[in-house]
């Protein structure tokens, strides 16, 4: 087993990296950056390195810092948790080189994955469904391009082959409006991700987000944990998700994780991943693959009775998967509402000191996060600031328990979120299951 981690994150992720360590014996290095000196996981770690000012490009997005760190340590790994460089294939290939272990996939496997060009063209010949769209890049011809659009059908989406997390897309719903949309979508993708190819899917307008986490060792077995429904969205950032997806039947869960697993295997994948869909009207059509530990992993963990990140670190150490696929059951259902350091109406964020905090418990709750009474929210990263999951034996009950939860807990001297998951908790539609994307924005009246 790996002795040493550098955890190369921040906030409740790292935390969450810290105790999966101490619980396989492991010891722990947090790196932090100088506003983040009081962070929980910076507090209860082993060792500590400063890496650099507040600035991410200065501090958890320094390559050669976060590899320092793990130098005078002593260290043998680095988890780069979720976010910041944890889909980056340069820092992969940087660790490995640099002799210590990428708790994540291959630098190639990354890089496949990373370009939505190349992944969908990885996927459709691995079998996974993909949406209907122009398969490749699209050239500089005009008359190609909306003879592409012609054939796929209004409305289609423009998105940049290096976007993500719901940049570089732009939706079109007419032959005249094509090829400007064309341009600023590769103008604006050249500028955000130094990488101006474009690609054109059909837009689908009622669609679940539905996606499935998958688990793959370097000895060539992968296997499936089931599906998380993170339908409810505000501007194409998860807001609360929940496992498994209502309406998805055992049956077809199989079939598509399945589909999953030996897509894995096929492209030589290693350690936690997941694969995003569009759902609708009983299809699945693959968008991207998160090659990395997701935000939402606590409500698989919950439904699965598993352990991702424990997972994640014995898959880098070598070892072949703890679990086969026959001994993954899901039971009951979870639910996950992201805590955000932000105005329930506005979606301003709102750093500042918490002047109190309350965590609720009770049956089937569970809070995962950095944040105590004293503690002040930096201005400069993500408002994430934990993570509410709440579990029962069934959907109601996970609903209910949530309820309960969100009117417990407390946090003063910063606004947050909780109004608008207990909104969302309330919301009639909600409650039914399998509201599709949008239904959140429309909601809100955005």
């Amino acid at each position: 087993m790996i002795e040493k981690i550098v955890i190369a994150n921040r906030g409740e992720i790292a935390l969450r990296i810290l105790r999966a360590c101490q619980e396989l014996g492991i010891k722990t290095v947090a790196v932090h950056s100088d506003v983040d000196r009081d962070l929980k996981h910076v507090l209860l770690a082993d060792e500590t390195v400063c890496i650099g000012p507040a600035p991410s490009n200065e501090s958890y997005l320094n390559i050669p810092a976060l590899i320092s760190a793990a130098e005078i340590t002593d260290a043998s790994a680095i988890h780069p948790g979720y976010g910041f460089l944890s889909e980056n294939a340069d820092f992969s290939e940087r660790v490995e080189q640099s002799g210590f272990i990428f708790i994540g996939p291959k630098a190639d496997t990354i890089r496949l994955m990373g370009d939505k060009v190349s992944a969908i063209a990885a996927m459709n010949e691995a079998g996974v469904p993909c949406v209907p769209g122009s398969d490749g890049p699209l050239g500089d011809d005009d008359t190609t391009n909306l003879r592409i659009a012609k054939e796929i059908g209004y409305p289609i989406i423009i998105k940049a082959s290096g976007g993500g997390g719901g940049r570089g897309m732009r939706e079109v719903h007419s032959e005249a409006h094509l090829l400007n949309a064309i341009a600023l979508t590769r103008s604006e993708a050249k500028a955000a991700f130094a990488n101006d190819i474009v690609y054109m899917e059909k837009f689908l307008e009622n669609p679940r987000h539905v996606e499935f986490q998958v688990l793959a060792d370097q000895h060539g077995n992968a296997i499936h944990l089931g599906e998380r429904d993170c339908s409810m969205q505000r501007r194409h950032q998860k807001v609360l998700e929940e496992a498994p997806a209502p309406g998805i039947t055992p049956e077809l869960r199989q079939r598509m994780g399945k589909i999953c697993a030996d897509a894995c295997i096929r492209i030589g994948y290693r350690g936690a991943g997941t694969f995003e869909f569009l759902y609708q009207d009983g299809e699945f059509y693959f968008i991207e693959m998160n090659t990395r530990i997701q935000v939402e992993h606590p409500v698989t963990e919950r439904i699965t009775d598993s352990d991702l990140v424990a997972e994640q670190i014995r898959i880098a150490a070598g070892e072949p998967l703890s679990l086969k696929q026959e001994d993954v059951v899901i039971s009951g259902h979870a639910i996950e509402c992201r805590i955000n350091a932000e105005d329930a109406k506005t979606f301003m964020p709102s750093p500042g000191t918490i002047t109190h905090y309350h965590a609720p418990g009770g049956a089937g709750i569970r809070m995962d996060s950095h944040v105590y009474s004293g503690y002040r929210v930096p201005p400069n990263y993500d408002s994430l600031i934990g993570k509410l999951i709440s579990y029962g034996k069934t959907r109601e009950s996970a609903m209910a328990r949530m309820r309960t939860a969100l009117n417990e807990i407390g946090i003063e001297g910063i606004k947050t979120n909780v109004a608008l998951q207990q909104d969302i908790l309330n919301d009639l539609n909600f409650q039914a299951g399998g509201t599709n994307i949008h239904y959140l924005e429309k909601k809100l009246g955005l």
